[in-house]
């Protein structure tokens, strides 16, 4: 069983930076995900990162401003979020799954466990 707690959210202005953070317990080495759902709009990916290689992947909407990245020792994943954007505003949620998979990070049937989410909220 894998317990995973999200923290960092917040409300920003537009052009401002959050860090948010995943905390694992139970198992290490997991292929971690962020997904994020704005009101009214369906769950998306936004980054991920293979727990057995450590690449990583991006939607193309946040390439370039949004950062994955995993601290092994604390067993926790980071979102670093810079320039953020209003269309940015959503609840986000920390995806945990196996290092090993088929599926690629942008698949949400990869991950087995979830998040209760953390909401940013980036006014202009």
């Amino acid at each position: 069983q894998v317990q995973l707690v999200e923290s960092g959210g917040g409300l920003v202005q537009a052009g401002d930076s959050l860090r948010l953070s995943c905390a694992a317990s139970g198992r290490t080495l997991l292929t971690m995900g962020w997904f994020r759902q704005a009101p009214g709009k369906e769950r998306e990916f936004v980054a991920g990162i293979r727990g057995s290689v450590g690449s990583t992947d991006y939607a193309d909407s946040v390439k370039g401003r949004i950062t994955i990245s995993r601290d092994f020792a604390k067993n926790t994943v980071y979102l670093q979020m810079n320039s953020l954007k209003p269309e940015d505003t959503a609840v986000y949620y920390c995806a945990a799954g196996p290092a090993f998979s088929q599926l690629g990070v942008r698949a949400e049937s990869l991950y087995d466990y979830w998040g209760q989410g953390t909401q940013v909220t980036v006014s202009s």
